[in-house]
Order: C-alpha cells, then structure tokens, then sequence
C-alpha cells in the first residue's frame, strides 16, 4: 500500500470482530470508516477513533448510498473488511425459510453487494482489497448452523471466484477464516427450536459443545492483527485461518482424512450418536 494515510471500510463495526478490527487499525493511524445498522443508536467507547456511519447489508440502496458518502468526502477506499454477518442455529427441517433466506441474504449477499458497489472505485484505481471474513464452518460444516455453514461455503466459492475476474486490475481479494472468538455472536444467534423437535436433544449436545468453545474462544484483536498485515501485505493468499490450533488442526484432518473418519471424528466431538 501506498505511504499515504490508508483508507478502511470495516462492515459490522458495531461489536466483535469487526470492532475489534476497526478499533485496532484506526490506533495504528488508518482512516477507518465502521458500518452499523443504526449509527445513532451506537455508542462509542473511549479508544475507538473511527468514524461510523449507518449501512444494512440486506439493502442494495443502503449499501451503495455509505459506499459513495465515503468516496465523496475521501476520494477512494483503499481496503474493506466484509465481516458484517449474523447466525441461525437449528436443524433443517426445523429452520424457517424466511430465517435461512435472511442468513444467506446478510451473510453472502450482503458481501457480494460491498464487492459489485466498490469495484468500479478499485478498478478505476488499479488497486483495492477485499479481505472476507468466512470462518472454519465455511470448510467444514457445522451440525445445526446447516445454513450458517452454507452461507460461508458460498464465500468461499465467491472469492475464489473473484480473485480469477479482478487479478489483472490490481485488485486482491482473500478470505479470513475465523474459529472460535470471544464475541457477542453467540448470545445474538436466532435458534430454532420448535417444542416437541426430534432434534431437541442432539440439538442440546451440539450446540452445548459450540457454545462452550465460543465462550472460551480468543481475543478478537487476533483477527484484528491479521487484518493489519493483510491490508500491508505486499500479495495475498486465497485464505487465512485464525483462532484455536485445535479447530486449525480439524481444518487440516478434512484434507487429509478419509470424508468417514473425518464425520466419525465430528460426530464424537460434538456427542452425536
């Protein structure tokens, strides 16, 4: 990147990682611009020195109307962190259409509505990153987060997709994918759980031992540092993992694993028969 000051978008800012990663490059002297929903409803805390402004990642109008407020008052946009998302947990057959059509509407959409706003500017420019936060359910799928893992699978795809269309003009592109972080995700994510489910009780066994690595998971500053060295890096690579070497180490097993051993290794550790 260029020496002078470093222009930011980071969607989601509001909580977790993507305030962490906002937080943390606008003290390293970047100008960084966070989306929320509702900005002001948002209140910062002392040492986040950025500036937010309002977006929805399921609104095409809202995205474009904070992509051009930006461009207008800085000139260009150097870098977007794509981490705006939300989760639904529950089985299959129990999951609300209207649910899984907002996961995959805010997860993936709202990514690829960021992408198509911004690469005019980037290829224009002859520069710009896209660093997507996935997660290590976008590689190995998740027991009743069916339609969260989906939405990041689809991320996967797209970015892989994307750096073959945009590498020519400069432009790079990489996905981050995250474990388990210390954040408000789990307590914000919609489960459904009709009364009288069949699932009830693999659902409790799952997500019992998904919660538990949440809550026990790492700082999200650690994500937040990555993105600083991705934003500096001189090349990117398609993906990054982040987070606990034991779920680094199950990212691993599924490449190199046998899919019967790899689904029987899931099945003990998440206590499904």
């Amino acid at each position: 990147m260029a020496s002078k000051t470093t222009i930011v978008l980071v969607t989601g800012a509001s909580s977790g990682i993507g305030n962490a990663c906002a937080t943390h490059l606008a003290k390293r002297g970047y100008r960084v611009y966070g989306t929320c929903r509702n900005p002001s409803s948002y209140v910062k805390k002392a040492d986040e020195f950025f500036e937010m402004i309002g977006m929805n990642a399921t609104d095409d109008q809202s995205v474009a109307k904070a992509i051009a407020a930006i461009l207008a008052a800085e000139g260009r946009i150097d870098a977007v962190v794509c981490n705006a998302g939300m989760g639904i947990s529950g089985a299959v057959e129990d999951s609300d259409l209207e649910a899984i059509k907002l996961q995959m509407d805010t997860n993936f959409l709202g990514v690829v509505r960021v992408v198509k706003a911004l690469l005019p500017s980037f290829r224009q420019a002859g520069s710009g990153r896209f660093i997507v936060m996935s997660s290590m359910a976008g590689v190995v799928g998740m027991p009743f987060q069916a339609f969260y893992s989906a939405s990041k699978y689809a991320l996967e795809g797209f970015i892989e997709s994307l750096r073959y269309e945009v590498r020519s003009f400069g432009i790079g592109a990489c996905l981050i994918e995250p474990g388990d972080f210390r954040t408000g995700f789990t307590a914000a994510r919609r489960p459904s759980l009709p009364e009288g489910s069949p699932y009830a009780d693999l659902y409790a066994s799952a997500m019992g031992v998904q919660v538990r690595d949440e809550t026990a998971g790492h700082d999200p500053m650690e994500v937040a540092k990555l993105v600083q060295s991705l934003i500096e890096a001189r090349r990117l690579r398609t993906r990054y993992t982040v987070g606990p070497m034991f779920e680094r180490l199950a990212v691993i097993l599924k490449r190199i694993l046998p899919a019967g051993a790899f689904e029987l290794f899931y099945r003990m550790y998440y206590h499904l028969s």
